[in-house]
Protein backbone atom coordinates (compact mmCIF):
# COMPACT_ATOMS: atom_id res chain seq x y z
CA UNK A 1 0.00 0.00 0.00
CA UNK A 2 1.62 3.16 -0.43
CA UNK A 3 2.17 5.71 2.35
CA UNK A 4 -0.23 8.30 1.23
CA UNK A 5 -3.05 6.07 1.17
CA UNK A 6 -2.04 4.16 4.79
CA UNK A 7 -4.86 4.69 7.43
CA UNK A 8 -3.35 7.38 10.43
CA UNK A 9 -2.89 5.20 13.46
CA UNK A 10 -5.00 5.41 16.56
CA UNK A 11 -2.23 7.48 18.76
CA UNK A 12 -5.22 8.41 21.06
CA UNK A 13 -6.01 5.22 21.70
CA UNK A 14 -2.79 3.49 21.83
CA UNK A 15 -1.10 5.66 24.12
CA UNK A 16 -4.35 4.79 26.66
CA UNK A 17 -2.55 1.50 26.93
CA UNK A 18 0.75 2.75 28.31
CA UNK A 19 1.50 4.56 31.69
CA UNK A 20 2.20 8.67 31.53
CA UNK A 21 2.62 8.97 28.06
CA UNK A 22 2.01 12.39 27.80
CA UNK A 23 -0.53 14.43 25.57
CA UNK A 24 0.02 14.06 21.29
CA UNK A 25 1.94 16.37 20.38
CA UNK A 26 2.47 15.18 16.60
CA UNK A 27 2.77 12.12 14.42
CA UNK A 28 4.53 12.16 11.35
CA UNK A 29 5.20 9.25 9.30
CA UNK A 30 9.19 8.02 8.79
CA UNK A 31 9.81 7.99 5.32
CA UNK A 32 12.60 5.60 5.11
CA UNK A 33 12.81 2.08 4.24
CA UNK A 34 10.45 -0.04 2.41
CA UNK A 35 8.63 -2.48 3.92
CA UNK A 36 7.89 -0.22 7.76
CA UNK A 37 5.17 1.69 8.24
CA UNK A 38 6.63 3.96 11.44
CA UNK A 39 5.97 6.93 12.64
CA UNK A 40 7.86 10.05 14.95
CA UNK A 41 5.21 10.10 17.47
CA UNK A 42 6.37 13.40 19.64
CA UNK A 43 3.95 13.82 23.04
CA UNK A 44 4.55 16.21 25.90
CA UNK A 45 6.79 13.77 28.18
CA UNK A 46 9.00 13.13 24.90
CA UNK A 47 9.65 11.44 21.17
CA UNK A 48 8.80 7.93 20.39
CA UNK A 49 8.87 5.81 17.26
CA UNK A 50 5.76 4.33 16.86
CA UNK A 51 5.18 0.77 15.00
CA UNK A 52 2.62 -0.46 12.67
CA UNK A 53 3.62 -4.49 12.13
CA UNK A 54 1.61 -5.38 8.72
CA UNK A 55 2.22 -8.48 8.96
CA UNK A 56 0.25 -8.59 12.42
CA UNK A 57 2.03 -12.26 13.53
CA UNK A 58 0.98 -11.43 17.26
CA UNK A 59 3.36 -14.23 18.66
CA UNK A 60 6.24 -13.22 16.31
CA UNK A 61 6.47 -9.72 17.24
CA UNK A 62 6.09 -10.43 20.72
CA UNK A 63 9.34 -13.26 20.41
CA UNK A 64 11.35 -9.87 18.68
CA UNK A 65 10.65 -7.69 21.44
CA UNK A 66 11.83 -10.53 24.35
CA UNK A 67 14.94 -10.87 22.43
CA UNK A 68 15.64 -7.07 21.83
CA UNK A 69 15.35 -6.85 25.84
CA UNK A 70 17.53 -10.18 26.57
CA UNK A 71 20.33 -8.38 24.15
CA UNK A 72 20.30 -5.23 25.51
CA UNK A 73 20.62 -6.90 29.12
CA UNK A 74 24.39 -8.41 26.98
CA UNK A 75 25.10 -5.21 25.83
CA UNK A 76 24.18 -5.12 22.36
CA UNK A 77 22.36 -1.26 21.14
CA UNK A 78 19.25 -2.02 20.21
CA UNK A 79 15.84 0.14 20.97
CA UNK A 80 13.24 -2.47 22.99
CA UNK A 81 9.74 -1.78 23.06
CA UNK A 82 8.04 0.33 26.02
CA UNK A 83 5.81 -1.75 28.25
CA UNK A 84 2.18 -0.78 28.31
CA UNK A 85 0.41 -0.61 31.46
CA UNK A 86 -0.76 -4.24 31.52
CA UNK A 87 3.04 -5.33 30.97
CA UNK A 88 2.74 -6.48 27.22
CA UNK A 89 4.77 -4.93 24.14
CA UNK A 90 2.18 -5.12 21.44
CA UNK A 91 -1.16 -3.46 21.31
CA UNK A 92 -3.85 -4.78 18.97
CA UNK A 93 -6.28 -1.93 17.87
CA UNK A 94 -8.67 -2.30 15.22
CA UNK A 95 -7.38 -5.76 14.33
CA UNK A 96 -3.62 -3.71 14.05
CA UNK A 97 -0.70 -5.04 15.41
CA UNK A 98 1.35 -2.24 17.01
CA UNK A 99 4.33 -1.17 19.14
CA UNK A 100 5.76 1.66 21.24
CA UNK A 101 9.66 2.30 20.46
CA UNK A 102 11.76 4.86 22.48
CA UNK A 103 12.82 7.64 19.51
CA UNK A 104 16.77 6.90 18.37
CA UNK A 105 18.09 10.51 17.64
CA UNK A 106 20.92 8.82 15.12
CA UNK A 107 21.77 8.99 11.36
CA UNK A 108 22.15 6.21 8.73
CA UNK A 109 25.47 5.68 7.46
CA UNK A 110 26.68 3.16 4.48
CA UNK A 111 29.83 1.92 4.06
CA UNK A 112 31.24 4.72 2.21
CA UNK A 113 30.96 6.87 5.40
CA UNK A 114 32.89 4.82 7.38
CA UNK A 115 36.42 4.76 8.11
CA UNK A 116 38.29 1.20 8.57
CA UNK A 117 37.90 1.38 11.86
CA UNK A 118 34.29 1.93 11.95
CA UNK A 119 34.22 -1.45 9.04
CA UNK A 120 35.69 -3.44 11.96
CA UNK A 121 33.54 -2.39 14.62
CA UNK A 122 30.31 -3.30 12.48
CA UNK A 123 31.72 -6.58 11.63
CA UNK A 124 32.63 -6.90 15.13
CA UNK A 125 29.14 -6.23 16.19
CA UNK A 126 27.03 -8.27 13.77
CA UNK A 127 29.47 -11.02 15.30
CA UNK A 128 28.08 -9.65 18.76
CA UNK A 129 24.44 -9.96 17.44
CA UNK A 130 25.17 -13.47 16.57
CA UNK A 131 26.69 -15.00 19.50
CA UNK A 132 24.10 -13.06 22.10
CA UNK A 133 21.23 -14.31 20.12
CA UNK A 134 22.69 -17.69 20.52
CA UNK A 135 22.55 -17.08 24.07
CA UNK A 136 19.06 -15.91 24.77
CA UNK A 137 16.94 -17.70 22.35
CA UNK A 138 15.83 -21.31 22.16
CA UNK A 139 17.12 -23.36 19.75
CA UNK A 140 14.85 -22.82 16.64
CA UNK A 141 13.42 -24.88 14.46
CA UNK A 142 15.78 -25.10 11.49
CA UNK A 143 19.16 -25.10 12.89
CA UNK A 144 19.90 -28.28 11.16
CA UNK A 145 18.21 -27.84 8.18
CA UNK A 146 19.47 -27.99 4.49
CA UNK A 147 19.67 -24.72 2.50
CA UNK A 148 18.58 -25.36 -0.92
CA UNK A 149 19.96 -23.01 -3.31
CA UNK A 150 18.26 -21.33 -6.27
CA UNK A 151 17.44 -23.38 -9.41
CA UNK A 152 18.53 -21.86 -12.48
CA UNK A 153 16.00 -23.76 -14.66
CA UNK A 154 13.51 -21.62 -12.26
CA UNK A 155 15.47 -18.37 -12.82
CA UNK A 156 15.64 -19.13 -16.85
CA UNK A 157 12.06 -18.99 -16.96
CA UNK A 158 11.45 -16.21 -14.88
CA UNK A 159 14.07 -14.43 -17.17
CA UNK A 160 11.75 -15.11 -19.81
CA UNK A 161 8.71 -13.84 -18.32
CA UNK A 162 10.60 -10.58 -17.28
CA UNK A 163 12.45 -9.54 -20.07
CA UNK A 164 8.95 -9.66 -22.03
CA UNK A 165 7.60 -6.98 -19.15
CA UNK A 166 10.67 -5.09 -20.09
CA UNK A 167 9.91 -5.26 -23.93
CA UNK A 168 6.18 -4.54 -23.43
CA UNK A 169 5.85 -1.69 -21.27
CA UNK A 170 4.32 1.70 -22.51
CA UNK A 171 5.38 4.13 -22.10
CA UNK A 172 9.10 2.64 -21.79
CA UNK A 173 12.00 4.04 -19.96
CA UNK A 174 15.48 3.97 -19.62
CA UNK A 175 15.02 1.28 -16.79
CA UNK A 176 13.31 -0.99 -18.96
CA UNK A 177 15.98 -0.42 -21.29
CA UNK A 178 18.68 -1.42 -18.29
CA UNK A 179 16.00 -4.15 -17.43
CA UNK A 180 16.50 -5.31 -20.55
CA UNK A 181 19.98 -5.24 -20.55
CA UNK A 182 20.93 -6.71 -17.28
CA UNK A 183 18.32 -10.02 -17.86
CA UNK A 184 20.39 -10.99 -20.99
CA UNK A 185 22.95 -10.30 -19.68
CA UNK A 186 22.27 -12.73 -16.43
CA UNK A 187 20.96 -15.34 -18.32
CA UNK A 188 24.02 -15.69 -20.42
CA UNK A 189 25.70 -15.74 -16.85
CA UNK A 190 23.68 -18.30 -15.46
CA UNK A 191 24.25 -20.95 -18.30
CA UNK A 192 27.87 -20.77 -18.55
CA UNK A 193 27.97 -21.01 -14.19
CA UNK A 194 24.90 -23.41 -14.14
CA UNK A 195 27.23 -25.96 -12.98
CA UNK A 196 28.77 -24.12 -9.90
CA UNK A 197 24.95 -23.92 -8.45
CA UNK A 198 25.88 -25.09 -4.66
CA UNK A 199 24.76 -28.22 -2.77
CA UNK A 200 22.19 -27.25 -0.12
CA UNK A 201 24.37 -25.53 3.19
CA UNK A 202 24.02 -25.74 6.81
CA UNK A 203 25.29 -23.43 9.34
CA UNK A 204 21.48 -22.33 10.79
CA UNK A 205 20.74 -19.95 13.91
CA UNK A 206 19.33 -16.83 14.94
CA UNK A 207 20.19 -14.01 12.78
CA UNK A 208 18.46 -10.11 12.85
CA UNK A 209 17.39 -11.18 9.43
CA UNK A 210 17.77 -7.43 7.57
CA UNK A 211 21.32 -6.05 9.11
CA UNK A 212 21.87 -3.09 6.64
CA UNK A 213 22.49 0.32 6.82
CA UNK A 214 18.60 1.30 7.34
CA UNK A 215 18.13 -0.68 9.89
CA UNK A 216 21.37 0.86 11.91
CA UNK A 217 21.35 4.48 14.01
CA UNK A 218 24.67 5.77 14.08
CA UNK A 219 25.70 8.46 16.98
CA UNK A 220 28.45 10.02 16.30
CA UNK A 221 31.04 7.51 15.27
CA UNK A 222 29.23 4.72 17.13
CA UNK A 223 26.34 2.33 16.16
CA UNK A 224 23.15 3.93 18.63
CA UNK A 225 20.75 1.11 17.75
CA UNK A 226 19.95 -1.53 15.64
CA UNK A 227 16.07 -1.84 14.37
CA UNK A 228 13.66 -3.31 13.10
CA UNK A 229 13.81 -7.12 13.69
CA UNK A 230 11.22 -8.25 12.39
CA UNK A 231 13.06 -11.44 9.82
CA UNK A 232 14.45 -12.54 13.16
CA UNK A 233 14.92 -15.94 12.29
CA UNK A 234 16.81 -18.75 12.09
CA UNK A 235 19.10 -18.65 8.52
CA UNK A 236 23.05 -19.45 8.10
CA UNK A 237 24.66 -16.77 10.18
CA UNK A 238 27.52 -16.28 8.02
CA UNK A 239 25.60 -15.33 4.83
CA UNK A 240 23.79 -12.81 7.15
CA UNK A 241 27.81 -11.22 7.01
CA UNK A 242 27.86 -11.73 3.49
CA UNK A 243 24.44 -10.15 2.17
CA UNK A 244 25.18 -7.40 5.24
CA UNK A 245 28.82 -6.48 3.45
CA UNK A 246 26.94 -6.48 0.03
CA UNK A 247 25.21 -3.71 0.92
CA UNK A 248 27.04 -1.57 3.37
CA UNK A 249 30.02 -1.83 0.84
CA UNK A 250 28.47 -1.55 -2.73
CA UNK A 251 29.44 1.41 -4.23
CA UNK A 252 26.99 3.14 -6.78
CA UNK A 253 28.79 1.29 -10.29
CA UNK A 254 28.52 -2.04 -8.59
CA UNK A 255 31.87 -2.97 -6.97
CA UNK A 256 32.32 -3.72 -3.32
CA UNK A 257 34.71 -2.14 -1.56
CA UNK A 258 37.69 -4.70 -0.61
CA UNK A 259 39.57 -3.01 1.67
CA UNK A 260 36.69 -2.26 3.87
CA UNK A 261 34.94 -5.89 3.41
CA UNK A 262 38.33 -7.34 4.19
CA UNK A 263 38.76 -5.23 7.98
CA UNK A 264 34.56 -6.18 8.36
CA UNK A 265 34.45 -9.92 7.93
CA UNK A 266 38.03 -10.16 9.57
CA UNK A 267 36.30 -8.31 12.66
CA UNK A 268 33.34 -10.64 12.03
CA UNK A 269 35.17 -13.41 11.96
CA UNK A 270 36.89 -12.64 15.55
CA UNK A 271 33.33 -12.14 17.01
CA UNK A 272 31.41 -14.62 16.10
CA UNK A 273 33.90 -17.37 16.08
CA UNK A 274 33.48 -18.26 11.83
CA UNK A 275 36.28 -19.69 10.19
CA UNK A 276 37.72 -18.72 6.93
CA UNK A 277 35.98 -21.83 5.49
CA UNK A 278 32.76 -21.29 6.57
CA UNK A 279 33.22 -16.94 5.21
CA UNK A 280 34.35 -18.81 1.53
CA UNK A 281 31.00 -21.11 1.36
CA UNK A 282 28.61 -18.55 2.35
CA UNK A 283 30.14 -15.83 -0.25
CA UNK A 284 29.64 -18.44 -3.00
CA UNK A 285 26.14 -19.45 -1.83
CA UNK A 286 25.31 -15.13 -1.59
CA UNK A 287 27.14 -15.27 -4.82
CA UNK A 288 24.60 -17.45 -6.36
CA UNK A 289 21.20 -16.10 -4.60
CA UNK A 290 22.80 -12.25 -6.46
CA UNK A 291 22.77 -14.21 -9.80
CA UNK A 292 19.03 -15.33 -9.44
CA UNK A 293 17.57 -13.10 -7.93
CA UNK A 294 15.40 -9.80 -9.19
CA UNK A 295 13.59 -9.04 -6.91
CA UNK A 296 13.76 -5.60 -7.37
CA UNK A 297 11.87 -6.17 -11.06
CA UNK A 298 9.37 -8.65 -9.54
CA UNK A 299 8.11 -5.71 -7.46
CA UNK A 300 8.12 -3.14 -10.58
CA UNK A 301 6.75 -5.58 -13.10
CA UNK A 302 4.66 -8.42 -11.47
CA UNK A 303 3.26 -5.94 -8.29
CA UNK A 304 3.68 -2.54 -9.77
CA UNK A 305 5.93 -1.41 -7.28
CA UNK A 306 9.10 1.12 -7.94
CA UNK A 307 10.16 1.71 -4.43
CA UNK A 308 13.15 0.01 -4.95
CA UNK A 309 13.96 1.12 -8.42
CA UNK A 310 17.02 3.44 -7.39
CA UNK A 311 18.74 0.41 -6.02
CA UNK A 312 18.87 -1.48 -9.13
CA UNK A 313 21.42 0.08 -11.36
CA UNK A 314 23.76 -0.48 -8.24
CA UNK A 315 22.68 -4.02 -7.23
CA UNK A 316 22.14 -5.60 -10.78
CA UNK A 317 25.43 -4.52 -11.67
CA UNK A 318 26.89 -5.84 -8.15
CA UNK A 319 26.42 -9.23 -9.54
CA UNK A 320 28.04 -8.92 -12.78
CA UNK A 321 31.11 -7.52 -11.43
CA UNK A 322 30.93 -10.37 -8.17
CA UNK A 323 31.17 -13.02 -11.18
CA UNK A 324 34.43 -11.16 -12.71
CA UNK A 325 36.07 -10.90 -9.86
CA UNK A 326 34.42 -13.86 -7.93
CA UNK A 327 38.17 -14.96 -5.92
CA UNK A 328 39.05 -11.86 -4.97
CA UNK A 329 36.12 -11.43 -3.42
CA UNK A 330 35.82 -14.65 -1.88
CA UNK A 331 39.61 -13.80 -0.64
CA UNK A 332 38.60 -10.53 1.10
CA UNK A 333 35.80 -12.69 3.13
CA UNK A 334 37.94 -15.55 3.68
CA UNK A 335 41.65 -14.19 3.82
Amino acid sequence: MPRSSAPAPPVGALLRRYRLPGEPLSCKPVTQGLLNRGYRLATTRGAYFLKHHLDGDHEAISRQHDATKRLQALGVPVAPPVEGADGTTVAVIGGRCYALHPWIDGRHRNGAQLSTAQCRRLGSLLGLVHTCLARVMEPGQGAQAAYESADPQETFALIEELLVHSRTVRPRDSFDTLAEHRLLQRRTLLARYADRRPPPGGGGGWVHGDFHPLNLLYRGAEPAAIVDWDRLGVQPRAEEAVRAAAIFFVQPAGELELTKVRAYARAYRRAAGADARELAAAVHRVWWERLNDFWILRWRYQLDDRRADPQFPAVSALAVWWTKEYEAVRDAFAG
